[in-house]
C-alpha cells in the first residue's frame, strides 16, 4: 500500500509552491481572526526555515509521510510544536494540491514562454542573414518553387509564436485559486478566499468548491499546448535531418551538435535533431495519459488524480531540454548557399513564373497558361534541359506570342524576388518580415 500510495517521490517538486500556499493561507487565517497572531508568526517563522532548507536542497523528504504536504506539515511540527497543527484549519489536501499544482504549471508556462522566445530570436537573426539565400520550396517533398531560406525559417517563427500564444491563453484560464474550497464543499470558517487568491497572484478564487478540487483542465490544456509545440519542433527537426543529409547537403552542423559513427568514420549524424524529433512522442503520451485518467472520474477528487503530476512534469522537462537543443542547433547550423541554389534550379521550379508571365503579358486565362506551360515543361524534359535553357523557338512551339522577355523571369533569383505579395518570399519581404517579427515576438526592432 505504501509503494502504490506514496507520491512524495515526484510531488516534492511542488515543495516551493506548497510553502508559499501555506504562507498565504496562514496570513489569511490571522487576518480573519481564525488563528492568533502569535500562532501565525510562529508558523511563518517555521515556514521560513523550511523554505531555506528546500532552497538549499537540505530538506529531507520521507516516504512514510506519503506526500509533499504531509512532509512540510510534519517538519513544521518538529520546528514549532503545537501551533503547526493550526495551519491546516479550513483547508484540505484536495484544495492544497490543486493550488500548488496550478502555481507550478503557471511557472512552467512562463519558463517555456521564455525559452520559445529565445528560439524565435535566433531564428529571426538567422532569417535576416539568409534573407536572399535561394532554396527550393517543397510540396509533397517535391521541388515546387524557389523560396528563400530566411522565409522558410520565419515560418517556424510564426509557428512558435502560436505556441507561446496557446501557453499564454492556458495561463489566463488556470489563474483562479482553489484554496479555501476544502475537501469538496467549502468550510464553515469565516475565511477570505479573495485575500488568499491575491496573496498567491491569482486573479480570483474559483467559483465552485467541487470544481476547484476536481478540475485538471489546466493540466490538460498545458499538455495539449505542449504537444503542439513538440509537433512543431519535431517537424523542424525532421527538416534539419533531411537538409543535413549528403543527398541534400543544405546545412552542416559542427561537432557540437552532431556525432560520429562507431564503425563508419565519415559519418556526422544530426543526433540532436533526431532526438528532438523522437521526444515528441513522450509529450504526446503525457497528454493521452492524463486524458485517460480524467475521462471516467466522477466529481470530485479521486486518488486517480495523483497521476496528473508526472505527466506534466515529464512534458515540461522534455520541452525545456528540446527547446535548448533546438536553439543551439539554429545558431550552429551553416547553410550551403550554392548547394541550395543548385537544388532550387532543378525540377522546373520556375514553371509557375512562366505561367504567370503568359497570363500577365499575353492576357491569357491562367488555366490556359497552365496548359501552355505544361507543354513547355514536357518539351524541356524531352530535351533533358531546364526551362531557362530552352530557345525562344522552343517556347514559341507552345505559344507563338511568347517573346524573349520570358527569360527574364526564369531564373530562381527572379522567381523569388517577384513574390512580393504580403507574406511572400521575396528578399525585400523577408527583411521587412524580420523587423515585424522582432516587434511582434521580441518586443523591439533593431
Amino acid at each position: 500500500m505504501e509503494e502504490i500510495n506514496t507520491s512524495v517521490g515526484f510531488d516534492q517538486r511542488l515543495a516551493k509552491q506548497d510553502v508559499r500556499g501555506s504562507r498565504a493561507h496562514c496570513a489569511m487565517l490571522v487576518a480573519q481572526g481564525i488563528i492568533s497572531k502569535a500562532d501565525g508568526e510562529a508558523i511563518q517563522e517555521g515556514l521560513t526555515r523550511i523554505e531555506k532548507d528546500i532552497a538549499a536542497g537540505a530538506f529531507v523528504f520521507k516516504r512514510s509521510l506519503e506526500d509533499v504536504h504531509m512532509n512540510v506539515e510534519s517538519r513544521l511540527a518538529d520546528l514549532i510544536g503545537a501551533p503547526a497543527g493550526r495551519l491546516h484549519t479550513a483547508r484540505s489536501r484536495n484544495d492544497q494540491v490543486a493550488t500548488d499544482f496550478r502555481m507550478w504549471v503557471r511557472a512552467a508556462i512562463e519558463t517555456l514562454g521564455d525559452e520559445i522566445r529565445k528560439l524565435q530570436s535566433v531564428l529571426i537573426d538567422k532569417a535576416e542573414l539568409e534573407a536572399a539565400t535561394i532554396m527550393p520550396g517543397f510540396t509533397h517533398l517535391q521541388a515546387a518553387q524557389p523560396v528563400t531560406f530566411g522565409h522558410h525559417l520565419l515560418a517556424y517563427v510564426e509557428m512558435f509564436g502560436r505556441d507561446r500564444g496557446r501557453l499564454a491563453d492556458a495561463r489566463k484560464r488556470l489563474n483562479e485559486c482553489p484554496l479555501g474550497a476544502g475537501a469538496i464543499a467549502g468550510t464553515s470558517f469565516p475565511i477570505d478566499r479573495t485575500l488568499s487568491a491575491e496573496k498567491l497572484d491569482f486573479d480570483r478564487p474559483m467559483a465552485n468548491s467541487m470544481d476547484a478540487v476536481s478540475d485538471r483542465d489546466f493540466a490538460l490544456e498545458f499538455l495539449a499546448a505542449a504537444a503542439i509545440l513538440a509537433t512543431h519542433m519535431s517537424r523542424f527537426a525532421e527538416e534539419m535531418v533531411i537538409w543535413a543529409s549528403a543527398q541534400f547537403g543544405f546545412i552542416k552542423f559542427s561537432d557540437a551538435f552532431s556525432t560520429g559513427s562507431s564503425m563508419m568514420p565519415q559519418k556526422r549524424n544530426p543526433d540532436a535533431a533526431e532526438l528532438v524529433r523522437a521526444k515528441a512522442g513522450r509529450v504526446f503520451g503525457n497528454l493521452f495519459s492524463l486524458l485517460t485518467v480524467m475521462k471516467g472520474l466522477p466529481l470530485t477528487y479521486s486518488k486517480d488524480m495523483q497521476e496528473d503530476k508526472e505527466a506534466v512534469f515529464g512534458a515540461f522537462d522534455t520541452l525545456e531540454l528540446c527547446l535548448a537543443a533546438m536553439t543551439g542547433m539554429v545558431v550552429d547550423m551553416k547553410p550551403d548557399a550554392a548547394r541550395m541554389k543548385a537544388s532550387a534550379s532543378a525540377g522546373f521550379t520556375t514553371a509557375t513564373d512562366l505561367a504567370d508571365w503568359v497570363t500577365q503579358k499575353l492576357n491569357i486565362p491562367f488555366r490556359d497558361a497552365h496548359h501552355i506551360t505544361g507543354r513547355i515543361v514536357k518539351f524541356a524534359e524531352g530535351k533533358g534541359c531546364d526551362l531557362a535553357e530552352l530557345t525562344l523557338a522552343d517556347m514559341q512551339m507552345a505559344e507563338p506570342r511568347i517573346t524573349q522577355d520570358i527569360f527574364s523571369v526564369l531564373t530562381v533569383e527572379a522567381s523569388a524576388a517577384s513574390r512580393t505579395s504580403f507574406g511572400g518570399t521575396s528578399p525585400a519581404n523577408v527583411r521587412a518580415q524580420v523587423e515585424a517579427a522582432r516587434k511582434r515576438f521580441l518586443g523591439h526592432a533593431l
